[in-house]
């Protein structure tokens, strides 16, 4: 019996605890309950706030559940499977850890429990714009394909049903990483690290250490790709037993993924280049979107994919929702959602792409970040900040700060698209890159680019 199957034999009987009944959560419950475990299930949620559709089906499933309160004793329970969301670091978490308790997360349930096998993406920024280009390059290559993980579809979803034939294309979080242990990919890459999620990891060393599990388990057979022009980034991969495949906006490599005269190539191991395509022929905007190329293509190259293929995909990509996505022209300006733009790095880099003359709507929660950096990017490329949400006044103080006055706070998204159309000209562009999550007003970033791309639809009526 193999590895997987002998793991997949062990969950028969065992006592699990899902931890949050978010998308993954849910879908934990289902294929825990698949493979034989006694499952029981917390949420921090009481039961008349929990969707009534999963409520029926956790009493008709007869299982345990937590609504609004914590399990006593926590020993009862052989593993607990965490959402990304649940922080690792709450008391009872924590006291059953120390009691034995097993602890892990869904990427890591979906890891030991998948006969597939994983490519996985970390980053700050460029997670999902990547790990789709991937997921399409992957397809377009023949090879069956599920897209996961932080992106919107729950690893364990796909892991459950999945055969040798499967690979996990999986965009990996700092939170879904934290609670790895045995997770290893066989291409793994590291976009970027910048801060974010400090109110949840404390510190940067805390932050990049989770990201690092990215790496963690790889050796000389697999393969690691990170971003060369990223200080940050490569020290993080110090110490990584996999084969670095360095990628690079900046400068030719002697191995790696590289823009040189305005062609993206790949060097291979043999020093052989490879022409991937022209930047021009891309059609996402913006140097961070070469950047995202390159990786895309260096993951795709050494998990053995045809540069044919690879080339043909990337030419084709059209980006993805809530991404710098171009949603129309109302009186001669252009509209942008850049809702996924959820810190200030992703915020500076739509600004960078955008270039100028931009009416920017910016706020939310704030995440504990430092907001100078945006403040000092606004200069030169923004004409007017519109704020919403509960960090409006802390982006203000920073933009103020730095000398940018021309500042409107308005009370939800509808107003603030309301007011861009009063402040803007034929020409401009109104970007929505909120630098912020989207926690304090809608259940995700998701649900804001929507609600933006339909207040800009009322705007075209």
């Amino acid at each position: 019996m193999n590895k997987v199957d002998a793991y997949r034999d062990s969950i028969k009987g065992r006592k699990v605890l899902v931890v949050g009944l978010g998308k993954s959560g849910k879908a934990a419950v289902r294929a825990l309950k698949a493979l034989g475990a006694v499952v029981a299930v917390q949420d921090s949620a009481t039961p008349d706030k929990v969707d009534p559709e999963l409520l029926e089906y956790l009493v008709n499933e007869n299982i345990e559940r937590y609504l609004g309160e914590v399990p006593s004793p926590v020993t009862e329970f052989d593993s607990f499977v965490l959402s990304p969301g649940v922080p690792t670091y709450l008391d009872w978490i924590i006291e059953a850890r120390e009691a034995g308790v097993e602890i892990m997360g869904e990427l890591e349930l979906a890891y030991r429990i998948s006969r597939g096998r994983y490519v996985a993406i970390t980053g700050t920024n460029g997670k999902t714009t990547t790990t789709t280009l991937v997921g399409e390059i992957f397809k377009e290559s023949g090879r069956k394909t599920s897209v996961v993980g932080n992106i919107g579809n729950a690893v364990v979803a796909a892991a459950v049903d999945s055969t040798e034939e499967d690979w996990m294309v999986a965009e990996v979080s700092s939170f879904q990483l934290e609670t790895t242990s045995e997770f290893r990919p066989v291409v793994s890459a590291i976009l970027n690290l910048t801060p974010d999620h400090l109110n949840r990891h404390k510190t940067m060393e805390a932050y990049g250490a989770a990201k690092a599990m990215v790496y963690a388990n790889q050796d000389e057979n697999d393969y690691l790709v990170v971003n060369a022009d990223d200080e940050a980034s490569m020290k993080l991969a110090e110490g990584c037993k996999a084969k670095l495949v360095p990628f690079s906006r900046k400068k030719e490599l002697d191995f790696g993924a590289y823009l040189c005269d305005g062609t993206l190539v790949i060097r291979d191991e043999e020093g052989a280049s490879k022409e991937i395509c022209e930047a021009s022929d891309l059609r996402i905007i913006g140097d961070h979107n070469i950047e995202n190329a390159l990786a895309a293509a260096a993951v795709a190259f050494f998990a053995g994919i045809d540069m044919a293929v690879i080339s043909k995909a990337i030419k084709e990509f059209p980006g993805v929702e809530h991404r710098i996505e171009y949603c129309g022209i109302v009186n001669g300006a252009q509209y942008y959602n850049d809702s996924k733009g959820t810190n200030v790095d992703a915020a500076v880099i739509a600004l960078k792409a955008l270039k100028e003359n931009i009416i920017l709507i910016a706020g939310g929660d704030g995440k504990a970040q430092d907001f100078t950096e945006l403040a000092k990017a606004l200069e030169g490329k923004v004409k007017a900040l519109v704020l919403l949400g509960r960090d409006a006044p802390v982006i203000e103080k920073s933009a103020r700060e730095q000398g940018f006055n021309n500042i409107y706070t308005e009370k939800d998204m509808d107003a603030c698209v309301r007011k861009a159309m009063e402040l803007s000209k034929p020409g401009d562009k109104v970007l929505l890159s909120p630098a912020c999550a989207s926690w304090d007003m809608y259940p995700s970033y998701e649900h804001r680019g929507r609600h933006f791309k339909s207040c800009v639809e009322e705007l075209l009526k």
